[in-house]
């Protein structure tokens, strides 16, 4: 069995490798802009090599190569667009030339809201990306809906995913789409980062009233999930990836504190207050304003239950504290 992984030495790529290692006897194949010294894949080529693997070599694609979100809003929405739709249709045209049967794109939750209206987020709900990443993103997955149905019609800027196309129709190869929230375990460098190094710090979290919950993705549980795809005959499909349990603010602060052996520092300072602080943080642009205090506060959870119902599992192998222990335990 031969896999091809794209962004193959990123942070999930290197992570998948030695899980797809362990599970399968196979050989890997790494897509991406440099090879470094050390790493578990078998051949590695880059996108301008792309030519030189041969179209009946690969059994199943994982598309990874993407621009990752900026936090910091630096890049332009056009570099999105070129890097996670451009590099999402050479790929997918390469794998509808060749033999393999399943081609998995990770695509993200912001793809479909940035802020979830109700209890949670399912994939039924009216795609509405906030940010740049997302639009990117969901029109990758536009790209490759419409490729499989009607590429006469192709135009995957201006569409949205309605909810009756999530399921592809039925071929002699298969399209995942899995949405996964924010991913993190061993080798993770995003935010969760630097709220670790913030709690290091013996810096106080301030909003400890607000009691919002959130949905992560341990790796360890993806990693599970995307042996589940290689092995079986999952229906194709929009897929979205979460661990089975939202985590609160607060309770992230504990295991952070816990992991460095520190009592937690939070402080549940009236809302209103904060709020107030807030608004005055817009009119004179200081760090905390309305909208980064949304940001940090919102509730934003994932239903996993149709991927888990595709898998036919109740549960996924790692609850969120579990992961997220191990996660801390890395930095």
């Amino acid at each position: 069995m031969n896999i091809l992984i794209t962004g193959a030495f990123g942070f999930v790529g290197t992570n998948l490798s030695k899980a797809i290692k362990t599970a399968f006897n196979c050989n890997l194949i790494a897509l991406d802009l440099k090879e470094p010294e050390k790493h578990d894949y078998d051949r590695f080529f880059t996108w301008n090599e792309l030519d030189k693997i041969t179209l009946d070599s690969t059994d199943t694609i994982i598309h990874l190569a993407g621009k990752a979100h900026d936090t910091k809003n630096t890049t332009g929405e056009q570099t999105y667009f070129d890097i996670n739709v451009g590099l999402t249709q050479t790929i997918f045209d390469y794998f509808l030339k060749s033999d393999a049967q399943k081609f998995i794109f990770f695509s993200s939750v912001k793809a479909a809201a940035d802020t979830v209206q109700g209890e949670h987020l399912t994939e039924e709900a009216e795609p509405s990306p906030g940010t740049p990443y997302g639009r990117s993103k969901l029109a990758a997955e536009n790209y490759l809906l419409q490729r499989f149905s009607s590429p006469e019609t192709l135009n995957p800027i201006s569409i949205g995913v309605p909810p009756s196309a999530l399921c592809p129709q039925p071929s002699a190869q298969k399209l995942y789409i899995l949405r996964p929230a924010m991913i993190h375990g061993p080798g993770n460098k995003g935010n969760l980062n630097l709220l670790f190094k913030l709690v290091k710090k013996g810096i106080p979290w301030p909003l400890g009233a607000f009691g919002n919950k959130r949905s992560f993705t341990s790796i360890d549980n993806l990693a599970f999930v995307i042996n589940q795809f290689i092995a079986n005959n999952i229906e194709p499909c929009v897929y979205q990836v979460a661990d089975d349990e939202p985590v609160s603010t607060n309770r992230l602060i504990e295991l952070i504190a816990g992991s460095q052996g520190k009592k937690p520092r939070i402080w549940g300072i009236n809302k209103k207050v904060i709020r107030n602080l807030a608004q005055m943080g817009d009119m004179l642009h200081l760090p905390l304003n309305s909208e980064r205090l949304k940001k940090l506060t919102e509730s934003y959870v994932v239903s996993n239950q149709k991927l888990k119902k595709a898998l036919g599992i109740e549960n996924l192998p790692v609850t969120a504290e579990e992961g997220m222990k191990k996660t801390l335990k890395s930095f």
